[in-house]
């Protein structure tokens, strides 16, 4: 069987229908083999393999990781934090963003709109260790005018897989 890969646009890759299952199956099975995977498309492994490494080499595929048990980790509270900024200039927000980047438990920090200008994701082992993230590394992050915090009481979905 040949390799039909859709044209590419300079903009986003063109994904056909065999692409769009592989990504589909590697988001939900990560160390599958490819002479698994290609079985599951049904593709020679050696076909199966170039679509990945295509994949891969245009960005689709960003990598590859281990998804960790927090509260084996002794991790097991999550804290959504809204944070609302003294300003909007773009200095400001870029020494948010660079800082915000060095907070070990961060997990997401997300630009807004709307009321609060960033929304991070928090983990921490329980209130008063996230006490000690606050005041270490949150408050004093560059042009923090708010801070509201979130406890979430139990994460009642979670996936990381997007719709295909």
């Amino acid at each position: 069987m040949t390799d039909h890969f859709p044209a590419e646009s300079s903009n986003e890759p063109a994904l056909d229908r065999i692409d769009r299952h592989i990504l589909d199956i590697l988001q939900r099975e990560g160390r599958i083999t490819n002479a698994e995977l290609a079985e599951k498309v049904h593709l020679s492994p050696s076909a199966c393999h170039r679509r990945v490494q295509r994949l891969e080499k245009v960005g689709v595929i960003r990598g590859y990781v281990a998804l960790l048990d927090r509260r084996q980790l002794d991790c097991p509270a999550t804290v959504f934090v809204e944070i609302t900024l003294s300003g909007q200039a773009d200095e400001l927000l870029e020494a948010f963003e660079r800082e915000v980047a060095k907070v070990p438990n961060v997990l997401e920090c997300h630009l807004m709109a709307g009321t609060a200008d960033y929304l991070l994701k928090v983990v921490a082992r329980d209130t008063d260790d996230f006490a000690r993230i606050h005041r270490r590394y949150l408050a004093r992050l560059p042009g923090v005018a708010q801070m509201h915090s979130s406890f979430a009481l139990r994460t009642v979905f979670k996936t990381t897989a997007l719709p295909l």
